[in-house]
């Protein structure tokens, strides 16, 4: 890492000349220009399809500008190419990892490096390397453990390790810690502060404002492809930022209190069984009642879509019961469960929520095309689809060319928009909201919180699973925390903290808290 501390703080490393990127007629990207400094933490913030990801592939590698150029260290970077990236000492740890899960931490941080004998015959060079990187920056991790034993905030530090190895000197974090524990996220912003130290520079992309504050010096802001504007975050605060994302003030959610009603859902020691002899939920106790959100919080891969799979009709209790509106459920049956007025949400929008090749009308009418009034005499009324979707597309202000539009050409906020509409058109009374505004800009948030919140008051119960949680303690009525498939005893929202709910999704706790609730 010597090379990291080369130069002088305040040099600039990277400088970004006129980018225009297109797709079509979209201008994803609109003559950006901006610098990066040694030492600096950059934010760069931005509504959905704002232009970021765009031009963070552009500096990688994986598009090529239409227009303007990149210099790194000096010198300018071939349009496309993210070896010649890397080589310039450009590091990119993406929100989604790319780690291989069946090799070890080693192999994943070396792998690509240098060919395959020449690294077996330096493999001792490469472990001391690698320990010499962890220990400097805090980045503890068994070399020799296999990726998919790894916890989610450890697969993110070999992403780093990766990043170091190959001698990153400027360092892209995009959503770094939306799937890590409070915990986690700490001990990932105490790396930050190392490396910066060291001379690295570092561009965070982010939806939580509290944490661009937090650990950025400076901040810029897209809005439809064009740089609108940046300041120094130091005096600044959350609703500052917002307003200059999304051009608006954002008015913070309201939750009323409301006294909940009729029981709605109750799980009664369901197990279902998953694979390698691991229950995928274990024994889990749960009610939800009219007019009531339940927050359960935990970190990715605990359960927590399971139970989801299995109040939206997608799975079947092991044993145990689950009992819905009265009525014991026993087999698996989706489409049971949207009769029966089960609304979904789900966590993953591209492939489970929509289908990106088809329209927006043939998505919007996907779950009940058979129904009145889209269908007659056995076919479907398409002019009945077509206003359906378009009011929709007016009522949740979704940015679209139309009904005709493919699905997968809108951004993120706007598919969410469309379910949202989609499954609140059914007034129903259940809805399963997994992961609502993951990925999504604060304008965007703000929308999808109000449409949940309107549910509960006209009396919806509404199972919100996420892993954002200040979504949770500003939204939910009660919370539980979901760990290796079992499910704490729920408690009122006031009595939970940040940092209690952050030490039961990592397993510290958990069973205590569950023995006093038994007590």
């Amino acid at each position: 890492m010597s090379d990291v501390m080369d130069g002088q703080p305040g040099d600039v490393v990277l400088r970004l000349a006129g980018i225009s990127k297109s797709f079509g007629s979209l201008k994803a990207n609109d003559g950006i220009s901006f610098e990066l400094k040694r030492g600096e933490v950059l934010a760069l913030l931005g509504e959905n399809g704002a232009g970021k990801t765009t031009l963070m592939n552009i500096l990688f590698g994986h598009y090529v500008a239409d227009a303007g150029e990149i210099i790194a260290f000096g010198r300018a970077l071939p349009p496309g190419s993210p070896r010649a990236a890397l080589e310039a000492g450009i590091g990119m740890v993406h929100q989604h990892f790319t780690l291989a899960d069946n090799l070890s931490v080693l192999d994943n941080i070396v792998l690509g490096t240098e060919s395959l004998w020449s690294w077996r015959s330096q493999g001792g060079a490469a472990r001391q390397r690698v320990a010499q990187l962890a220990a400097d920056f805090g980045l503890g991790v068994n070399p020799d453990a296999r990726i998919a034993d790894l916890s989610v905030g450890e697969r993110q530090r070999v992403e780093i390790l990766k990043a170091l190895y190959r001698n990153a000197r400027i360092l892209i974090l995009d959503e770094p810690t939306a799937v890590l524990t409070p915990q986690e996220s700490e001990g990932l912003f105490a790396t930050l502060e190392k490396l910066v130290a060291r001379g690295l520079a570092i561009i965070f992309i982010s939806h939580k404002l509290h944490e661009v504050l937090a650990v950025s010096e400076r901040v810029l802001v897209l809005r439809q492809g064009r740089l609108v504007g940046g300041r120094e975050t130091k005096g600044a605060t959350r609703q500052d930022l917002a307003e200059l994302m999304v051009g608006r003030p954002i008015p913070l959610p309201k939750v009323e209190p409301q006294a909940a009603g009729t029981e709605l859902v109750r799980l009664a020691q369901v197990t279902i069984a998953g694979s390698h002899g691991r229950n995928e939920l274990q024994s889990v106790d749960l009610s939800l009642r009219e007019g009531e959100i339940l927050g359960i919080a935990g970190v990715s891969g605990n359960g927590q879509a399971t139970l989801a799979d299995l109040l939206s009709g997608l799975a079947a209790a092991s044993a145990g019961t689950v009992t819905l509106l009265g009525d014991t459920i026993g087999e698996a049956d989706a489409a049971a469960m949207v009769r029966r007025g089960v609304g979904r949400i789900p966590e993953d929008r591209h492939a489970v929520g929509l289908i990106g090749d088809m329209s927006i009308t043939e998505n919007m009418i996907a779950e009940r095309y058979r129904e009145q009034p889209f269908s007659r005499h056995h076919l479907i009324d398409w002019q009945a689809a077509r206003n359906f979707s378009q009011g929709i597309i007016a009522g949740f202000d979704v940015r679209c060319p139309g009904p005709h539009a493919t699905a997968r050409l809108l951004s993120g906020g706007n598919m969410q928009k469309l379910i949202l509409g989609r499954e609140m058109a059914g007034n129903p009374k259940l809805i399963l909201a997994a992961q609502p505004t993951r990925g999504l800009d604060i304008g965007a948030v703000g929308y999808v919180h109000e449409q949940l919140l309107a549910a509960r008051k006209r009396g919806a119960g509404i199972l919100l699973i996420s892993e954002d949680l200040d979504e949770l303690l500003t939204l939910s009525d009660r919370i539980a925390v979901i760990y290796r498939g079992q499910l704490s005893a729920p408690m009122i929202r006031a009595d939970f903290s940040v940092q209690q709910i952050g030490l039961m999704m990592a397993g510290h706790g958990f069973a205590q808290h569950e023995a006093g609730h038994a007590a």
